[in-house]
């Protein structure tokens, strides 16, 4: 019969483990299996984030549930539900949900849950009339605040608007003018603009790669770029991000549009996914996407450096216009795409594809997965 080991005894061990004892001597001084000891650090070992600190068996309830709520999201993205539901009906129904006291929603989230541009979500509830009169004189001063700003060429901030307001005989407090301008995310000229300014330049000076494309461990180095697709009238555009150890694709996103957001909410994704990673850094080219502040803002607070490609180098961002060569050559070019459902789903499959079943000749012909989990295994 198998012996059994208090608690107490186990979190013990699993601390010395945490503080830098590897799981084979721990075993050979303890007499106990290393399979033991791994089913100890498994259920053991602790895993924080910036919220809280999670169990293994925690962290694998909320990894599960996530995936089921990613997949029944999918589902409802492959129906095409969303996209045939007629704006003006989204726009009443966000708007009911805006409105409600304990609304726990920002506007951005409303919008992007339903597809709904920010700007066309503002002008359905400045345009309406059936407004109280409190209502009608917050939607007419969004519209001056903006007006102002808008004027200004976003240069003024909450204080100068107040005043431009009052020489127009309008009165109103920066306190609340500035509320405005969080709601529609207006952001003025910084008192630190130059220091600022001059640091993103230096930021965007960097090739941190300098055409060598390898790393030494996972989550080190990743490489990201955008490819677009024309389907019927309108282009689709894929943004991914490739580990650049493994070559494994671990975070992307489809979008009708371009934008920072497509980057910065692909980023997210993987740095989440990937428990928050420290020492990274992230290559790209010099896409207005990839230089925005946003973006550098983003990057800095999570700690990672910033890399990019030469102007009109493709080679300095050679490993992810491959994996794009590939995707085009093995998947899109292959495929009749009549909807925006049927390319969703086309790279989704393509992407799984390549991580779990596409041998990499960079990785001596094993599969992203395969390698990485190599790694992993040889570092327990």
């Amino acid at each position: 019969m198998p012996k059994e080991y208090p608690a107490e005894f186990k979190t013990k061990i699993i601390k010395r483990y945490q503080k830098g004892e590897s799981i084979q001597s721990l075993s050979q001084e303890l007499h106990i299996a290393q399979s033991t000891l791994y089913d100890w650090r498994r259920e053991y070992c602790s895993i924080k984030t910036a919220n809280r600190t999670y169990t293994p068996k925690e962290f694998d309830t909320l990894s599960r549930r996530l995936e089921k709520l990613e997949h029944e999201l999918e589902i409802i993205r492959l129906t095409g539900y969303i996209s045939n539901v007629p704006l003006q009906k989204k726009l009443v129904f966000l708007e009911s949900l805006y409105q409600k006291s304990d609304n726990p929603y920002s506007v951005y989230e409303l919008c992007e849950a339903l597809d709904v541009a920010r700007g066309t979500f503002y002008n359905h509830i400045f345009r309406r009339a059936d407004r109280s009169k409190r209502d009608q004189e917050r939607a007419r001063l969004m519209r001056l605040v903006q007006q102002v700003f808008d004027d200004s060429a976003q240069r003024f901030g909450a204080e100068k608007i107040r005043i431009a307001l009052t020489e127009s005989g309008i009165r109103v407090s920066t306190k609340r003018i500035a509320a405005i301008m969080q709601e529609l995310d207006l952001h003025s000229i910084r008192p630190d603009a130059k220091k600022q300014f001059k640091k993103r330049q230096q930021y965007k000076k960097q090739n941190l790669l300098e055409q060598q494309f390898t790393a030494e461990r996972p989550n080190q180095i990743w490489v990201s770029d955008i490819t677009y697709f024309k389907i019927n009238e309108y282009w689709l555009y894929f943004c991914m991000i490739l580990d650049l150890f493994s070559r494994r694709v671990i975070g992307y996103r489809v979008s009708r549009n371009a934008s920072t957001h497509l980057v910065t909410s692909t980023f997210r994704d993987a740095y989440q996914a990937r428990g928050n990673p420290i020492g990274l850094t992230f290559h790209s080219d010099r896409g207005a996407q990839y230089t925005s502040a946003t973006l550098t803002e983003l990057l800095q607070k999570c700690g990672a450096k910033q890399s990019f490609s030469a102007t009109a180098q493709p080679h300095d961002n050679a490993v992810a216009e491959a994996f794009f060569a590939s995707f085009k050559k093995e998947e899109a070019y292959r495929r009749e795409y009549t909807s925006e459902q049927s390319y969703r789903k086309s790279v989704s499959q393509y992407v799984q594809f390549y991580n779990e079943l596409r041998p990499h000749r960079a990785l001596k012909y094993k599969t992203p997965q395969a390698f990485e989990e190599a790694y992993w295994a040889s570092s327990s």
